[in-house]
């Protein structure tokens, strides 16, 4: 059995304000290319297949000339996608029993009530039965009918409530199972301060979402969505296979693909990464104005300049870098000085004036700062005393 693993398409997602439907289709289509060179049993998508849950009119018709390519490309490829927490999981619900018939399984909604299970999609290959179960996104007040509350009445924490959830399913374990899930597992040993994450990633207010990897053990396979990086959370057989393009400037370096997943007999499997190239690069410049100009690209560039900010050379730099990187997302400035917060903690120890404090803080800076500084402060009532 051979399957592709995707997520995270973000279909509609603008990059600083730049729409990317056509980067967005240029993927798609290398994606399509290898269904058609790989010829694979199924493809899985796992999760935050929109942008946003009221996705626009032109990501809906990318995502629908997709999903009707590969029906022609691989009639009898098994198609299944969950919903992430991009996604609106009632939306994504819509037609299901009708979709299942062309061999499309969007499954939107998870189980919410008790005589509900995972959504299980058994494959037959020369070695028996493939179990692939499909399990949206899901915080833990929308299992609570299923998983209860703790011992105090409180919801469960969602490491507890995607136990239950797993645990609730009655899996052979002398099969193959295939887990298709969008949420934050935690590599083994690691904390969820320890995990990079991307600036396009939706990080959670102190990690409270992150599970560990350890729940996945029932499966030979976890296809895993919503880290935007591609990352083993348990060995091969644990994987997130990244977003197909960088959707923010920290993902300039990373190598993009999907990923090709072989199995046979029960304990043999193989992982094998296919690129996907984006109609344009992203990348990070760095350097003098003059030099950065004589790189210009059609790329998606973040620049930084490290000359100091003033002088003739300013009047219409921003004008000329702008023409010299028509797909310009930012321009920064290299910080002009470093922070000393040990001076500026000692000083504060020794004596409560403002004034001085400020200066420990930022540094050597001239007599024009200088009196800037002693008019804010004065301007606020904390320069009495200057």
């Amino acid at each position: 059995m051979r399957f592709f693993h995707l997520s995270d398409l973000h279909i509609g997602l603008k990059l600083f304000n730049r729409d990317l439907i056509a980067d967005q289709n240029h993927i798609l289509r290398q994606i399509l290319d290898y269904v058609r060179d790989q010829k694979p049993d199924a493809l899985l998508i796992a999760g935050d297949i929109y942008d946003k849950a009221v996705p626009s009119a032109e990501a809906v018709s990318c995502f629908d000339a997709f999903l009707s390519n590969l029906t022609q490309l691989a009639p009898s490829m098994e198609i299944m996608m969950i919903s992430g927490n991009h996604d609106s999981a009632p939306r994504l619900n819509l037609f299901r029993s009708i979709l299942k018939r062309r061999r499309i399984h969007m499954i939107g909604m998870p189980p919410a009530r008790p005589d509900e299970r995972m959504e299980k999609i058994t494959l037959e290959d020369a070695y028996g039965p493939i179990h692939f179960y499909l399990l949206p996104f899901i915080r833990p007040s929308m299992v609570k009918e299923i998983t209860g509350c703790d011992e105090k009445g409180a919801a469960l924490t969602y490491e507890e409530a995607l136990r239950r959830m797993i645990q609730r399913e009655t899996i052979d374990a002398s099969h193959r199972n295939v887990f298709v899930s969008h949420q934050f597992y935690l590599p083994a040993g690691k904390e969820a301060s320890e995990v990079e994450r991307m600036d396009s990633e939706m990080v959670t207010v102190g990690h409270i979402d992150a599970v560990p990897a350890s729940l996945l053990s029932p499966f030979d396979y976890a296809a895993l969505g919503h880290i935007h990086k591609p990352m083993k959370v348990g060995g091969e057989p644990y994987r997130y296979c990244g977003t197909p393009l960088p959707y923010s400037v920290s993902e300039a370096a990373q190598d993009k693909g999907i990923l090709l997943v072989e199995m046979r007999e029960k304990g043999f499997l193989s992982v094998e990464a296919l690129p996907l190239l984006p109609l344009r690069p992203l990348r990070r410049l760095k350097g003098p104005a003059d030099a950065l100009l004589r790189q210009g690209t059609t790329d998606y560039v973040s620049l930084c300049l490290t000359d100091p900010p003033g002088g003739e050379a300013d009047f219409d730099l921003w004008d000329r870098l702008r023409f010299a990187f028509p797909n310009l997302l930012e321009i920064q400035r290299e910080a002009v000085f470093s922070p000393d917060y040990r001076a500026a903690r000692a000083v504060q120890e020794k004596t409560p004036d403002t004034y001085s404090l400020c200066l420990s803080f930022l540094g050597e800076v001239d007599e024009e700062k200088k009196r800037i500084l002693r008019d804010i402060l004065t301007s606020i009532g904390e320069g009495e005393s200057l």
